[in-house]
């Protein structure tokens, strides 16, 4: 089952958002916000995010756009903005997107709710859609419902497992040195080939790091670098926190990145990130029982076989008058039709109770390995079936 819907409250505060957060997340918030000084009641700190997602996907080797792959029937760029609307101080979420694209988005945006979200047209380089981007946040622009931020995020649209602490390092590390940005060390020995295709020298890997999503920055820091940077800029760069360095003389702080801020970048990883969504809808789903007996020990089972925390909810049928029985199980197809649009797939199981303590076990047993298998290979074939233990 998908994660509870995302806090919205209005700008505070950057700190722990406890709507949809999970509890580790919520203790390195804490310790961040305790550590640069924040208070209840201090002026709110506006912050919001700027996502290209303008892109073709090349190097992806497929027809849709990258940020537009499904993901267990749900595109990549839906996870990204969830991540995102996890963060209750995030106050707006920009996305640029293509002319050809934004009515996909805007229903990406419908079916999937999400909340606090503003379409711009992308422009035909990263650089330029980021652009404009913040010209759709800077104050000088009419009829517009956003409104300037202290701190813009930017980030990729195919980059869908950042987590609130990591955004939180480089908001409060851009909100003191002006700018700042993720890094994570470099996975291979960078060379520099001459022009004869030879090798002419190679950089010492301990020295270097890799630049990765998100990055931070005052607002009036990096409008100010796109509003001088050139057409060239524009049109061939890809590092923002260079912009602010060359224009601004901003020297950006670096955070130290979590290995889960890789990005989506050729087919095989859309494997991978499907590998990872599926491990996290495993820690968060709601299981049905059809009966309060032994509910403690049932819990107890399920939750050594899955390894996670379990939220059980009981429908006790021996409440059930026998002729509403089998009208309430058609119900449970049509409910599941309705649920799959939200990417819920809801299953029907039966555990049965004998008397025989050990054909109790066995029937627990079997319950189990059932709802394992189901989290992890999600069937849609299977949703509105009931199963039997």
């Amino acid at each position: 089952m998908e994660p509870g819907p995302p806090g919205s409250s209005g700008p505070v505060e950057p700190g722990p958002c406890l709507s949809g957060q999970r509890g580790a997340d919520h203790a390195a918030s804490a310790s961040l916000q305790s550590a640069a000084g924040t208070e209840p009641g201090r002026h709110s700190l506006a912050v919001a995010a700027v996502l290209p997602a303008g892109g073709c996907g090349e190097r992806m080797g497929v027809p849709t756009p990258k940020q537009f792959c499904s993901i267990l029937e749900r595109p990549l760029i839906s996870y990204t903005l969830q991540a995102l609307e996890r963060v209750c101080w995030i106050k707006d979420i920009v996305v640029a997107v293509t002319g050809e694209n934004m009515e996909v988005m805007k229903s990406i945006i419908q079916k999937y709710q999400h909340k606090r979200i503003s379409l711009v047209e992308a422009g035909v380089t990263r650089h330029r859609s980021i652009f404009s981007g913040l010209k759709a946040l800077a104050e000088d622009q009419l009829n517009s419902k956003l409104s300037k931020p202290e701190v813009v995020i930017i980030h990729d649209a195919v980059r869908p497992f950042v987590e609130e602490d990591v955004l939180l390092k480089v908001v409060t590390a851009a909100k003191e040195h002006g700018a700042a940005g993720a890094i994570r060390p470099l996975v291979s020995t960078v060379i520099s080939p001459s022009a004869d295709g030879c090798l002419d020298h190679s950089l010492e890997r301990a020295r270097h790091r890799a630049s990765e999503m998100p990055q931070a920055f005052l607002f009036d820091v990096i409008y100010e670098a796109y509003q001088q940077c050139t057409d060239y800029d524009l049109e061939f760069g890809t590092e923002c926190l260079q912009l602010a360095l060359k224009y601004c003389r901003t020297k950006a702080k670096l955070v130290e990145g979590s290995p889960d801020l890789w990005k989506v970048t050729y087919k095989r990883d859309l494997y991978a990130a499907e590998s990872i969504i599926k491990e996290i809808i495993s820690q968060e789903i709601c299981v049905v029982m059809d009966s309060k007996e032994d509910n403690k020990h049932v819990g107890h089972l399920l939750e050594e076989v899955l390894k996670s925390e379990l939220n059980v909810h009981f429908l006790d049928f021996k409440l059930v008058p026998p002729s509403q029985k089998m009208e309430n199980l058609m119900q449970i197809k049509e409910f599941s039709k309705k649920v799959k649009e939200r990417n819920i797939l809801l299953y029907g199981l039966l555990i049965s109770y004998p008397q025989d303590e050990q054909k109790l076990q066995e029937s627990l047993r079997q319950g189990a390995i059932i709802i394992a298998s189901l989290v992890k290979e999600r069937n849609s074939g299977l949703i509105g079936q009931l199963l039997i233990a």
